[in-house]
Order: structure tokens, then sequence, then C-alpha cells
């Protein structure tokens, strides 16, 4: 009996971006130059399939430096840190290497700059992840705000009626959801302070509109990321949003939802920003496996960003 044929339309952009790939850099170059094991505090990339590469590697992922032993190397995630972190590690007289994606970083120069003009900050992000946690934690407790609903926006009460009010946003966010709390903020506040140049960052917002092009020529939409990884599951969401009547998530191969893929004619597939290319690979490799396949990529916005590693790992 002859197989089924299926249409896979690939995302153009997808997949990882330049803090990611820069993140993964520190490591591997960390582990070249000083040997394994070298410590990592926090999943360097919201991936298993990355970390797990990078474990066989020798890296060693731990939740806080207090599981760090003394003379190893450690590395903060792509997703920044506290300010207390890099304040413990040196207190400690640790060695360590700060991994947080200059995307990341730009926001935190930001709420200081804010802070230090003494104006009422307002970060609009996802309670608990850990860029909202290390964006935050750049100043002391209370001088940021979050906001993470245009309903929190319209019932928002800032601290001080006499302050100026400034906004900053989480890098990983839904582009479309962020525009409507940020036009309820300006509809409250209309002298609101506005990034200079956009927060949510290049890789989240041309994946968001390749999603967002791909739903337009497909029953169904995969996304290769992960569950604990904002970007993916912006994704997901932004698909659904678009008007395909089926979105998913899948870590690998093995997570594909056969019995809905049957249902789909042309399926759309994409990676978040912390998903390999290796990842996008299997998967096809995998329709290959079940039906006859043609394999088409659809391409938004094209991609020539990178970021310098730290000056420590440069080759000499």
């Amino acid at each position: 009996m002859a197989q089924a044929t299926k249409k896979l339309l690939l995302a153009a952009p997808r997949g990882f971006c330049a803090g990611v790939d820069r993140a993964i850099q520190i490591v591997e170059k960390a582990l070249d130059k000083y040997g394994a094991p070298v410590y990592v505090r926090h999943e360097i990339v919201h991936n298993r399939y990355v970390v797990e590469n990078l474990e066989k590697k020798g890296a060693v992922f731990v939740d806080e430096l207090s599981d760090v032993p003394e003379n190893v190397p450690v590395i903060f995630s792509a997703h920044g840190v506290a300010k207390s972190v890099p304040a413990e590690a040196e207190q400690r007289k640790m060695f360590y290497i700060d991994a947080t994606c200059p995307l990341v970083s730009k926001v935190h120069r930001e709420a200081e700059r804010h802070d230090k003009d003494n104006m009422e900050i307002i970060l609009i992000g996802h309670t608990g992840h850990p860029e909202v946690i290390g964006t935050m934690g750049q100043l002391p407790e209370g001088r940021i705000q979050l906001v993470e609903t245009v309903e929190d926006a319209e019932n928002f009460v800032p601290n001080n009626n006499e302050a100026e009010l400034a906004y900053l946003t989480q890098t990983t966010l839904s582009v479309d959801e962020t525009r409507d709390i940020v036009a309820a903020l300006q509809k409250r506040f209309p002298n609101i302070a506005s990034p200079k140049k956009e927060d949510i960052c290049y890789a989240t917002t041309n994946r968001q509109a390749a999603v967002k092009e791909l739903a337009q020529h497909c029953d169904g939409v995969l996304v290769i990321g992960a569950p604990n990884s904002s970007n993916s599951m912006r994704l997901v969401e932004v698909a659904q949003k678009a008007g395909c009547k089926f979105s998913d998530m899948v870590q690998r191969a093995t997570d594909i939802p056969w019995d809905r893929m049957a249902e789909c004619n042309a399926i759309g597939i994409t990676a978040g920003a912390s998903a390999p290319e290796e990842l996008v690979e299997e998967v096809v490799e995998a329709f290959r496996q079940h039906y006859d396949i043609t394999v088409e990529e659809i391409t938004t916005s094209e991609e020539h960003i990178t970021f310098k590693l730290p000056r420590v790992l440069e080759t000499e």
C-alpha cells in the first residue's frame, strides 16, 4: 500500500539565535580551556538536548552557587542573573563567566539607567521566568513592578504618583500581546517612557513573524522546543492565533502526535531559539519514515547577527 503524501513547510528563520549560540560556545570553550568539570548555574539555555550534550562533554548543571565546589569555573546562563549572584561569586572568590545574552544585558542597563533617573519601572514579563528574576534583581526589591497582562496594566497603581514611569519587557514575549499591554499602559500613562530600541529581541520577533506566515499555508504547526522555553511556547500560541487549527510543542521526534498528523496535509515546522537544527532534521526524518514527503522552506527574513565571546575565552 502506497504511503500517504505530506507536505512539510519549514519556517525560516528558526532555531538558534545569536545569544543561544554564544552561550553554548561559552560552555564548550570553557571546557576546552579549563577542562572538565565546568559548572553552569541553571540550564545554559532551555533545551534538554543541548544540556545533555554539554553534560556528556563535562558540564555540570546546578541550581545555585552553593552547589558549586571550590576552584572550578562557573558559568551563568544566557537568561541573566540578579546582581546578588555575581556578588556571591566574588565573595567566595569564584572564577565565573557570564553568558547572559547581550540583548538581555541591554534591558538590565536600561533598568539601572531609569532607576538612576528616579523613574518608576514596570517590567512586562512572566512571573518566575529566569530572565524576569534576573532583570528584577538588577535593583533593590520593589524598584521594579511586574505586569503580565492587559488586565494588570489596567489595574497598575504607581508607588509614587509624582515619579515618571518607564517600561521594559522580557526579550522573549509575544509581540502582539506585548503591544496590547503597552497600549493599555500608554492609554493610562501617556508620558510613560519606552525602550529606545524594542526590548523583545530580533530572534523572537523574526520567529513569530515566520510562524504567522507558515500558519497561512498549513493545517498544523509543530514547534520544536521546550515547555520551559518562553520563546518556544509563544510560537505555539502565535500559530494558534494566526488561524492554524492545530499547533503543538514537541521536544523530540518521539513526541510527534501521529494521530493528529494524519488529519493534516501540510504541516509547518519551526524551532524555538534554543532548539538546535539537529532536532529539526530528526523530526523531518521521522516524517519521512511515516509518509511520502515534500519539504519546502518559507523564508520571511534572514539573520546575520553574531555576538562576541567574553574576552577571557577569545583565542589568543
